[in-house]
């Protein structure tokens, strides 16, 4: 598993600020699962853990409600943001409309150094996904996509994509059997439509990656009960208070 106390890779994003540091190593920790659904989060183990002061992470706590990964509940404190599971068509597509955007502009700017670097996160992807370490498939796969649109230079558009990213079942998608392998063959396949200069290919990879992580998730809610759940609302607040 990836170590909690590990800093967040800044490549190719720079942080200007602590509080941007933290709340980028917040996301990840929620995307990966290492801080769960319904967790509440406390400054001072924040601070402690990061070697920062009180004041960034107060600060990272408040981008992050704004962004909807946090609530700040008057008798728990922050804790973790639930989501629906029922993920709405309407967040897939409009990921599948942002992230296209990124992975284009992303073509124009990357470097065999940039290939290079993409190509290390996904073996580390394919190493995690092969001893069965589901924390770290989600936190590499979120370093992997960030990572990628990052170098299209359009913060604004990845905000936007991050605040999506907040509302969707990752946890949930990660739990689907074989779910990580076949994520690993499409980013294996968006790599190398990039790598080619392909653009129509890298639409329908990326597309496609985007889309199939969603049938998936619709086909395995219909097994399951079908009232929506609102993931994390009472799961495991015992063990992280």
């Amino acid at each position: 598993m990836i170590p909690a106390g590990e800093p967040v890779q800044s490549a190719p994003m720079d942080f200007k600020t602590k509080e941007e540091y933290v709340a980028e190593f917040l996301r990840e920790g929620i995307l990966s699962g290492r801080f769960p659904r319904g967790a509440r989060l406390k400054q001072a183990d924040i601070a402690e853990q990061l070697k920062l002061s009180i004041t960034p992470v107060r600060e990272a706590f408040r981008i992050l409600e704004a962004e909807g990964y946090v609530l700040n509940e008057t008798h728990r404190g922050v804790v973790v943001a639930p989501f629906d599971a029922s993920a709405t068509r309407e967040i897939n597509d409009l990921r599948m409309l942002l992230e296209s955007r990124l992975v284009l502009a992303a073509m124009e700017q990357i470097t065999p150094q940039n290939y290079a670097e993409l190509g290390k996160l996904q073996r580390e992807f394919e190493d995690a996904e092969a001893r069965e370490d589901r924390e770290a498939v989600r936190a590499l796969n979120y370093r992997f996509h960030r990572q990628l649109y990052a170098l299209a230079g359009q913060p604004q558009t990845l905000h936007f994509v991050q605040v999506l990213w907040a509302k969707y079942p990752f946890d949930l998608i990660n739990l689907i059997g074989g779910r990580a392998g076949r994520a690993a063959a499409e980013h294996r396949r968006l790599l190398k439509a990039m790598k080619a200069g392909d653009r129509k290919t890298v639409m329908s990879a990326l597309r496609e990656h985007i889309d199939a992580g969603w049938r998936e998730l619709q086909a395995h809610l219909a097994k399951q009960s079908p009232a929506p759940v609102m993931v994390g609302q009472k799961r495991k607040r015992a063990a992280v208070e």
